[in-house]
């Protein structure tokens, strides 16, 4: 027989609450909350709208805009502080979020440290794994050194048998991971085909709104962007998320690419180490711990992740060249970006460029997609070919255009800041773009072209 469950439902915005309220959180209507019995074990396909476990609820009622009313959002902290920096603060009960990434890039662990966490606060959070078996959760999780008061275990792909779990334990967030290996027993495909990442999707979906759970789904990407992937998936859920990183190197950056209750411009950096992904509250402390000075060929470059400026290193190499045509070689930086600064060093400075190899690297692995690094890159080819330093306490920003000319960058003031910040006492910008010669301790150089930059920062002028 099947199992049956109370909700209380708003005649007049259709809303579902688990226990009779007064006033309707999203409408704040009064005493127009009624009780419904449902069955549960469904969630089949071809149900109406609002449904919840395969129940039907009374049909939605249209609103003036002017009508709605607007519910407090309490968010729910993750723990984890550079999670909660891109979630915009934490998660918001009743929402949908999409966490993809790469295979082995960390996801996994990540949301298994949320979870824990989250579980210990917050009340109960249920995992589900259709990768792994409870006992590889629980390895995971001791080694990790996680409390996991609160935390529910579950190994099943069945969607049925995850929703029936569900209405068993009812947790404020659910996880699934991933969303590739879950499937309908309705649905006549294969787990990962189009069809069911969709159809599961859609019915956590439902689950969300209308159980008021927070739902979390893990999703792998492949390098191309496979369909079978969750970008079939952004524009379903409300959040979107990338764990981005890579996988030679311990540090990960967690973007978000979409986010209805936040903003999109944070950016979270972990370490991945033995006992998990460790925050980096600092970034360019760590990207710069390693760095020589006095050393030809690196300059340090103030890149935008999001909103938050990071200071990293970019090194060159130029050597002869043994090959018929030159190598040039970008690591973290677009590689076409690349070509067009070595022609254009080539062409308006005179640089013997034609037959030796360029290297360039950012370290650290981190990918740098902004012109704002152009002008660091170019005085590391070119401190690498003369075999001339640039000075360890000059941090560099700019955009080099065809002709030469230095072009102004986003958010320079916040640039300049962070660079203070970690005790360089020069910085060489466009001078387009400069409003100050001094941001407090640090003086800042205006250069009009690429080589009134280079005279100032490889000549020693100021």
């Amino acid at each position: 027989m099947a199992k049956v469950r109370t909700v209380f439902v708003c005649a007049d915005c259709g809303t579902s609450q688990p226990k009779w309220v007064g006033q309707c959180p999203s409408c704040k209507a009064w005493n127009t909350f009624t009780r419904l019995t449902v069955a549960g074990g469904g969630g089949a396909a071809g149900t109406e709208r609002g449904s919840w476990l395969g129940a039907a609820l009374p049909p939605a009622r249209a609103q003036l805009l002017a009508d709605v009313g607007m519910a407090d959002v309490v968010r729910i902290p993750l723990g984890v502080g550079e999670f909660d920096r891109v979630l915009g603060g934490g998660v918001v009960p009743g929402s949908l979020i999409l966490l993809g990434g790469e295979p082995g890039i960390g996801k996994s662990t990540l949301v298994l440290q949320a979870a824990a966490r989250l579980g210990r606060e917050a009340g109960p959070v249920l995992y589900v794994s259709g990768e792994e078996s409870t006992q590889q959760i629980k390895l995971r999780a001791e080694r990790m050194a996680l409390e996991a008061d609160g935390l529910y275990l579950l190994a099943e792909t069945n969607l049925t048998a995850i929703m029936a779990e569900v209405e068993r334990i009812q947790p404020r967030v659910l996880i699934v991971d991933s969303i590739q290996t879950s499937f309908a027993e309705d649905v006549e495909s294969a787990a990962g085909s189009v069809t069911q990442v969709r159809e599961c999707a859609a019915r956590l979906m439902r689950l969300a709104k209308t159980a008021y759970v927070s739902v979390v789904l893990v999703g792998h990407v492949t390098k191309s962007g496979e369909i079978a992937g969750p970008r079939i998936l952004e524009h379903m859920v409300d959040v979107v998320l990338y764990l981005e990183g890579d996988r030679f190197h311990s540090y990960r950056l967690l973007r978000s690419v979409k986010n209805r209750f936040g903003s999109t411009n944070e950016v979270g950096v972990f370490d991945m180490r033995g006992q998990g992904l460790v925050e980096i509250p600092n970034p360019s402390e760590v990207f710069l711990a390693e760095r020589l000075t006095g050393v030809a060929g690196s300059c340090v470059n103030v890149t935008m992740e999001g909103s938050r400026p990071l200071l990293v290193e970019i090194q060159a190499l130029v050597t002869e060249s043994n090959a018929q045509i030159p190598r040039r070689s970008a690591n973290g930086v677009d590689p076409n970006r690349l070509l067009l600064l070595t022609a254009v060093l080539g062409k308006r400075l005179g640089l013997p460029l034609a037959n030796r190899d360029v290297f360039v690297n950012v370290v650290g692995g981190l990918k740098i997609s902004e012109p704002a690094a152009d002008l660091a890159v170019a005085l590391a080819v070119v401190s690498s070919s003369q075999n001339a330093p640039v000075p360890s306490d000059l941090a560099v920003i700019g955009e080099i255009g065809l002709s030469g000319e230095l072009r102004s960058v986003a958010q320079l003031e916040r640039r300049l800041a962070e660079a203070e910040g970690l005790g360089f006492r020069r910085a060489l910008v466009p001078q387009m773009g400069l409003k100050a010669q001094a941001y407090g301790e640090l003086k800042v150089l205006g250069a009009r072209t690429v080589g009134q930059a280079l005279d100032l920062a490889l000549a020693g002028e100021s």
